[in-house]
């Protein structure tokens, strides 16, 4: 068991974390089945997971900072990568709010861990979130955080006390949700932001006292609630929040969460159908350009939640007019990460027509938007690697989903992304996708693997054929030296051009069209019948017509393909097949 810490410090906060997503991880598709407030998309306990997972990957990224050092990070390197972590990542209505709490807490526990600071932490969180959301509305995850900082007060010095008495709170008013949201109430469930507030809370309890504890709203008699979720054919049964199955819920008590064949229903506070879209991005902006972006958005539709601040804000909203809420963005300042999501609408309410899942569908993992522009043209489902932003596993899972598949065949296009890409696959295994991973190395070997896929084929022969496509294609890109070290092939300094074949240095250079010949040279030295050239963004297409003539010259019989990545961390991704 690990120590127990006597204030939350770094160490605590990386295993909060880790904890927290873990949980989350176990009950986010409960969360997701009684998801009906305000968009009834069945996604809420994804998004919390999505989000939690960036917060623990920034605190991670803290931390491998500290690895050859003797001591850990300070508490306030770590709660501030939380808060920034999770802000970055956010997704949707419920991942945005909960941002928002973390930076909340983040911003008084950088300055001291033990339990009068986490008083004030939950305080201001709860604070935070509220005056974030535009029209904040009494039963959700709002109340919930609220009634925890309230049950958190006291003079107590205890560090477990504090964050027991917080953790007992929220229960209490999780359960106390469908009596506040008519719509809840309606449904017979609790609220789905509140119930991920509280295993986060949870988490924390655990972090604290090495215990995990009771888990669910708790009822007035002390017990977890059953929380109404969805099980196959549309009946539900009363569940303890991770628990089995119990009396208590008749079937057809509850309209699927949202998820019935009607499709699910939008729920703002009035009942009534919301707007066509849901808007994210994040902005970089300044306080009174933000200001002005609040008022603009909020007349242009609903569920409008803007957190963050010294200058980096994260932007969430439900409009008609999808084009104008990311115009209102560009006028305040620069959006990024734009991610616009329709709501089909008819007779009034939202409905999602989920078509006959296709049998089989590409995932892959690509560095730049020429690429994605071209994998999705050839018919996969795309997932953008920026530079210095792996995808998550969550967000390859949520790829998986959108291919709408029975079969998935999954193209991590990294070896750093190994691990990833197998626990995605394996999560999605799990809610019965049938995944084949084809560990490609390099986008060159994911364009080759996916050139040979043919859906009509048998499953396991298709794979068979991507991997033998990807595995005789050697890849290889240029990069520029960011300092002095030692390489596989000498000494290089800083600004030299890297040839780096099959993951290794290869070659030194001084420019990118020399680097580049050489690459060519020494990998076809060995053969080939075909090569692939990736471009970056800032690349001329001049290079690529160089290269082409260079091939011509030494090697008559291979074939020269050009492709532009856009906006990649490498200048050129060279593939020889």
């Amino acid at each position: 068991m690990p120590q127990l810490p006597d204030d939350l410090d770094a160490v605590a906060v990386r295993r909060w974390c880790s904890l927290a997503l873990e949980a989350l991880g176990r009950e986010r598709a409960e969360i997701d089945a009684i998801n009906v407030y305000p968009i009834a998309d069945g996604d809420t306990g994804t998004n919390l997971y999505l989000t939690v997972e960036s917060a623990a990957a920034a605190v991670e990224a803290v931390f491998a900072a500290h690895e050859t050092g003797a001591t850990a990070p300070a508490t306030a390197d770590a709660v501030r990568a939380m808060a920034h972590g999770a802000l970055i990542g956010a997704r949707g209505n419920s991942g945005t709010i909960l941002a928002q709490l973390l930076r909340g807490m983040a911003g008084v526990l950088a300055d001291g861990g033990d339990a009068a600071h986490l008083r004030l932490a939950l305080t201001s969180a709860a604070d935070a979130a509220r005056q974030a959301v535009a029209h904040p509305v009494e039963g959700t995850v709002l109340t919930v955080a609220a009634e925890a900082a309230q049950a958190a007060r006291g003079e107590d010095p205890d560090l477990r006390t504090v964050v027991t008495a917080a953790y007992e709170g929220a229960r209490a008013a999780l359960a106390r949700t469908p009596e506040q949201l008519a719509v809840l109430g309606r449904a017979g469930v609790v609220d789905a932001g509140g119930r991920g507030l509280v295993a986060v809370l949870g988490a924390l309890v655990e972090t604290v006292t090495g215990q995990a504890p009771v888990r669910g709203p708790r009822t007035a008699s002390g017990n977890a609630a059953k929380t109404p979720v969805t099980v196959d054919g549309g009946s539900v049964v009363g569940l303890p929040v991770g628990g089995t199955p119990v009396e208590g819920v008749t079937e057809g008590s509850l309209p699927a969460a949202g998820l019935s064949a009607e499709g699910p229903l939008d729920c703002p506070e009035d009942g009534g159908a919301g707007p066509a879209f849901e808007v994210i991005y994040l902005l970089e902006a300044g306080d009174e350009q933000v200001a002005r972006l609040r008022t603009r958005l909020d007349a242009l539709g609903d569920s409008l939640v803007v957190v963050g601040g010294d200058g980096l804000w994260h932007v969430h909203v439900h409009v008609d007019d999808a084009g104008a809420a990311v115009e209102a963005g560009v006028e305040a300042g620069r959006p990024y990460r734009i991610r616009i999501t329709h709501f089909a609408t008819e007779s009034g309410h939202d409905v999602r027509v989920q078509a006959e899942p296709a049998q089989r569908a590409v995932v892959v993992v690509v560095p730049g938007d020429g690429l994605a522009g071209l994998c999705t043209e050839a018919g996969a489902t795309t997932v953008i690697a920026r530079p210095g932003e792996p995808p998550a596993s969550g967000e390859l899972v949520d790829a998986i989903r959108r291919a709408h598949a029975r079969e998935v065949v999954l193209l991590p296009n990294d070896a750093a992304l190994r691990h990833t890409a197998a626990a995605a696959a394996e999560q999605a295994r799990t809610e019965g996708v049938r995944v084949a991973l084809v560990p490609t190395r390099a986008a060159v070997q994911g364009i080759a693997a996916l050139a040979v896929h043919e859906p009509d084929r048998g499953f396991d022969e298709d794979v068979v054929a991507m991997t033998a496509a990807a595995g005789a294609t050697r890849y290889a890109e240029l990069a520029v030296a960011e300092r002095q070290s030692w390489t596989m092939a000498g000494i290089c300094q800083a600004g030299d051009i890297l040839g780096l074949i099959d993951g290794d240095v290869a070659v030194i250079g001084s420019d990118v069209p020399h680097t580049a010949r050489t690459v060519l040279d020494r990998m076809l030295a060995a053969g080939g019948e075909l090569v692939t050239l990736v471009l970056g963004e800032d690349v001329p297409d001049s290079l690529a017509d160089a290269l082409e003539e260079h091939v011509r010259e030494g090697h008559l019989a291979v074939d020269t393909v050009v492709y532009r990545g856009g906006h990649q961390r490498a200048p050129l991704l060279i593939g020889v097949e």
